[in-house]
């Protein structure tokens, strides 16, 4: 059966399938892993190299075989091979569809219309053709009752639906976009994963001017309610992103962290509050009680 499938539609078909494959099992998340991980087209692009020279290979030895064979043998050969290229099966789909006549036919069907040595056809409508006009007549007749008669919906109210369902979206997508977070917008996380990732953050860049315990050294003591550039989860933030007082104040770390990564390490710098380090440095700034005012 896959000696009548053609050569290029094997390797499309098979190529598809690797493709389909790939797309299953690799998490891409919204966009499709050939897209996200460019590593994806290179291996397809190998596998179609490989499928082709398999092709290349099967058509070799093909040919090496037919050279062996006897002139009797080479005539049934190629007689069966001209047979399987017709593909009878799509042949006959075809003519269903079309019920055209062959040029030795056009006799049977011939009109006596003549016009200066042209003559006429009587052939039929194409049967794909006729079904398709049904099936604009049925979907009609259904879209007449449904909308005109039944009154189901306005196009008003289906574009009502669609963009309340598409805020509803909207709104899902920037709950667990962390990365879409701004100073405007970020809460404080409070999940062991994120606190985790955030204390990771901390020792990595942070714990070199302000301790590990938080408890300060070339920078501020974050463990007291004292802050210099206002405390709370907004602040914190935007201090850690922007940078500190000009001067004298640490680097901006939006060149360095994500967005979700500095509401990390914001968060966990929260817990610090109230902990006791090892050796802590004196308060500096003003005591933050609440967060209405988000100006540093």
């Amino acid at each position: 059966m896959i000696a009548k499938i053609p050569a290029w539609l094997r390797v499309i078909v098979f190529l598809s399938g690797i493709w389909g494959i790939i797309e299953f099992y690799v998490d891409s998340g919204d966009q499709p892993a050939i897209i996200k991980y460019p590593q994806v087209g290179l291996i397809l692009g190998m596998v179609l190299l490989i499928l082709i020279a398999l092709e290349l290979v099967l058509n070799a030895i093909e040919r090496m075989m037919f050279h062996s064979l006897t002139p009797e043998a080479k005539a049934r050969y190629l007689a069966a091979k001209e047979e399987k290229k017709g593909w009878a099966f799509g042949q006959r789909i075809y003519k269903r569809l079309t019920r055209s006549r062959s040029i030795q036919e056009e006799g049977e069907i011939i009109m006596d219309h003549n016009y200066d040595g042209i003559r006429e056809l009587d052939n039929v409508l194409p049967p794909w053709w006729v079904y398709m006009f049904y099936a604009t007549i049925v979907f009609g007749a259904i879209y007449l009752v449904r909308f005109h008669i039944a009154g189901d919906y306005t196009q008003a109210e289906e574009f009502d639906q669609q963009m309340a369902q598409a805020r509803i979206e909207i709104e899902e997508y920037k709950r667990t976009a962390k990365n879409l977070v701004d100073a405007s917008t970020v809460t404080q996380l409070t999940e062991a994963g994120d606190l985790s990732a955030g204390k990771k953050i901390f020792e990595t860049n942070c714990a070199v001017c302000h301790m590990n315990d938080g408890g300060g050294g070339i920078g501020p003591n974050l463990t007291d309610q004292h802050w210099i550039l206002g405390g709370g989860i907004k602040n914190i933030f935007n201090t850690i992103s922007e940078g500190g007082r000009d001067g004298k104040g640490m680097v901006d770390w939006k060149k360095s962290l994500k967005p979700v990564q500095i509401a990390q390490v914001a968060s966990y710098v929260m817990t610090l509050e109230g902990t006791t380090p090892a050796n802590p440095k004196a308060p500096e700034g003003e005591v933050w009680e609440t967060e209405e005012t988000t100006e540093e």
